[in-house]
């Protein structure tokens, strides 16, 4: 389908309907059970049937305009379930589903999310609804909602169902964003938003009428959501869905699928690439074919270049190519992506001198120069026709050319604004430069700027460490503590910065890998200040080496720094090894872990 043809539907039930009609047998979606064994295939008409029926569910209940929560593992069903709401008029708001085990961390952000939408349904599986069964005591909220598990569909509902009749601007879903730096905020996407959207995607990221995508990136993340499972459904081109738990586990059968279906399409943050080099052994290289992978998309977190040149360099027998890969950067609150690479070119990468960029200067550093500098890649270039502007955050004033300064951007894939916060959806949605009168331009709260056409995320404004009027960026400091020693586990450490006596100070917190043995603490730690003061010019005020578990991250993984630090001060880090250069604070912090650790005998003992 051509975005913006006569024929262009104008909703996602339009486009279900449609491709029902036209290409019912064809398949849509495909689950590989355990990352490997194929489900029955979903075909268009299947979908269509399926979102009848639940839709017809909903509609007994008068539910056009409630909000119900899709509470899924990654499946089938969740596809069904999240086209049923649509049919309805439903919005639909997909999230994390609760975990056995886990359920005191997963639950209180459900029921915050439950508070803030209203919401009124829950479409689910039997198996959490079980789960959820165990709490609803604690949880009245979920008491109060009625609950649909797709074990119970009666696919004769479909008969009874009828038109909503929902137009462009009807809201299709509520996209809760991750929390990395914030209280989550319900994003309202219509489905103009989505239909715009994927016809941006379908010119940008190279979509063709024999293109095949496969994604374990989870439905309840934009990245998932839209790319993942939408774009395929606008293209009338097969998906296949995996489990983000079957690729952790084994991140080799993601290699192994994108081989064995002809995958041109598959996105993944950058941790995902580095798992993958750490994790699939030399003896799977021969077996893996990725020649067909056309855009290998990179977003969601900061891209790491060293983690690119890596994998192009392990997996280049194989067919992976420069061009493969496909930078990209984006925000639910533009629908997905603002800029990416275009497919068939080789991604960019900028060296700058390092001093100049923590005083928010560009200035690309000679070729000769190899110590003090700073290589960055590019996320692409803007999307179709998105207009990107640098502005000063404090000032709303455009930028020169070559400063840092927050990424805004403008376009109809900017969404409706956060669900319920008119004054938070003025402030971010609806900014102006004050020098020009230019705008509404979306606010990102990401830091970057634009060089030969290139877009360069250097970082976010709320966790940029500002010391002694020097910029520093979390993740370049983390980057350069995780290559020192390969127990030092990349992508879960966090640079932040406390204040003591008036000033800034830097800490870091560092996980081990798991299984780690006789690892001489005090050498790693020596070595990290040494680093740290050599390539960053910066004397650390805290290191603390910490076991796994201690870095949280959102659903899409981007590291909350922030909670770290809240974790660091009131002493809820469990500890490999630390250092401080304040003794009282090493102190007060070993008297918070003793009396963590002994809480946790006393309640071990009374379990006992």
């Amino acid at each position: 389908m051509t975005p913006n043809s006569p024929a262009q539907p104008n909703t996602l039930v339009e486009l279900l309907r449609q491709r029902s009609q036209q290409q019912g047998d064809s398949m849509a979606y495909n689950f590989l059970i355990d990352g490997k064994t194929e489900s029955l295939p979903l075909t268009y008409r299947d979908l269509d049937r399926q979102a009848r029926a639940i839709a017809a569910w909903l509609q007994q209940y008068q539910a056009k305009g409630e909000r119900a929560l899709l509470l899924y593992p990654q499946s089938l069903e969740v596809v069904a379930a999240f086209c049923g709401c649509l049919y309805a008029g439903v919005i639909a708001i997909p999230v994390p589903p609760p975990e056995s085990g886990r359920l005191k961390r997963t639950l209180p952000r459900l029921r915050s999310i439950v508070k803030d939408a209203q919401a009124t349904f829950a479409l689910t599986s039997e198996r959490i609804l079980e789960l959820i069964e165990t709490v609803k005591d604690e949880f009245p909220e979920f008491d109060q909602m009625r609950w649909f598990t797709s074990e119970s569909l009666d696919l004769a509902w479909a008969d009874s169902w009828q038109d909503p009749l929902v137009d462009k601007d009807q809201l299709a879903y509520l996209q809760y964003t991750s929390g990395s730096t914030s209280t989550p905020k319900g994003v309202m996407l219509s489905h103009f938003n989505l239909m715009h959207h994927a016809g941006y995607l379908q010119q940008a990221c190279g979509y063709e009428p024999d293109s095949v995508t496969l994604t374990w990136m989870p439905y309840f993340h934009d990245y998932g959501l839209v790319e993942g499972i939408t774009v395929p459904l606008y293209n009338g081109t097969p998906c296949y869905l995996m489990s983000p738990f079957a690729f952790i586990k084994r991140p080799v059968q993601w290699l192994r699928n994108i081989t064995r279906f002809g995958v041109t399409h598959s996105q993944a943050p950058n941790f995902a690439y580095d798992l993958c080099l750490r994790r699939v052994k030399p003896s799977d290289i021969p077996s893996l074919d990725l020649s067909a992978w056309q855009a290998a998309g990179n977003a969601a977190e900061p891209i790491n270049p060293k983690v690119m040149e890596k994998f192009v360099e392990n997996f280049s027998p194989c067919g992976f190519r420069w061009e493969t890969f496909a930078p990209a950067y984006g925000l639910a609150e533009y629908t997905l992506l603002v800029t990416t690479k275009p497919k068939g070119e080789k991604p960019v990468f900028l060296t700058l001198d390092a001093s100049a960029l923590e005083k928010n200067k560009v200035v690309p550093a000679p070729a000769r120069q190899t110590e003090g500098i700073r290589v960055l890649a590019s996320c692409g270039r803007p999307v179709c026709q998105t207009q990107i502007a640098i502005a000063d955050p404090e000032q709303f004033t455009r930028c020169a050319f070559d400063e840092v300064g927050e990424i805004w951007v403008a376009d109809p894939s900017v969404t409706q604004g956060y669900w319920q916060r008119p004054e938070e959806t003025e402030r971010t949605f609806r900014a102006y430069l004050q020098d020009t009168g230019e705008g509404p331009f979306l606010r990102t709260g990401d830091l970057g700027f634009l060089h030969e056409g290139e877009l360069y995320v250097t970082g976010r404004i709320k966790d940029l460490i500002i010391i002694r009027g020097t910029n520093h960026y979390p993740q370049d400091i983390e980057w350069t503590v995780q290559d020192l020693h390969p127990a030092l586990r990349a992508d879960y450490g966090a640079a932040f910065a406390i204040e003591d006596k008036g000033e800034e100070q830097l800490v870091i917190v560092q996980e081990i890998e798991r299984r780690t043995e006789n690892l001489d603490s005090e050498a790693i730690i020596a070595d990290i200040r040494q680093e740290i003061a050599e390539q960053h010019e910066i004397q650390l005020y805290a290191i603390v080496l910490a076991k796994p578990g201690n870095i949280l991250k959102t659903a899409s993984g981007k590291i909350q720094r922030r909670a770290c630090r809240h974790n660091f001060l009131t002493g809820q880090l469990t500890t490999w090894a630390e250092w401080s250069e304040n003794p009282q604070l090493t102190a007060k912090f070993k008297d918070l872990q003793e009396d963590i650790e002994s809480l946790a005998q006393q309640i071990e003992t009374a379990k006992i």
